[in-house]
C-alpha cells in the first residue's frame, strides 16, 4: 500500500510556506518538501501535529492506496 498525502495541496490553499509550514512543526524544510514529494511518511506524532495546525482530520490529509489484508 502507498501513502497519498495532500499536504501540499492543503499548505497552498492555507497561504503557507513549506519554510513556515517546517517552521511550526519544528522539522527542516527538507522534511517539509520530502513528504510532499511522497518520499517520506511522517511519524504519527508529526501527522497528528499537521492535522492541528491545518485544522483537519487526519484522514483529509494522509491515505493509503491499495488494498488493506
Amino acid at each position: 500500500m502507498i501513502v497519498i498525502n495532500k499536504v501540499k495541496i492543503i499548505r497552498q490553499e492555507k497561504g503557507i510556506t513549506q519554510n513556515e509550514l517546517a517552521h511550526s512543526l519544528d522539522v527542516s524544510h527538507q522534511t517539509i518538501h520530502a513528504i510532499e514529494k511522497g518520499k517520506y511518511n511522517p511519524s504519527l506524532k508529526l501527522s497528528l501535529k499537521m492535522a492541528t495546525l491545518f485544522d483537519l482530520p487526519i484522514e483529509e490529509i494522509f491515505n493509503l492506496e491499495g488494498e488493506l489484508k
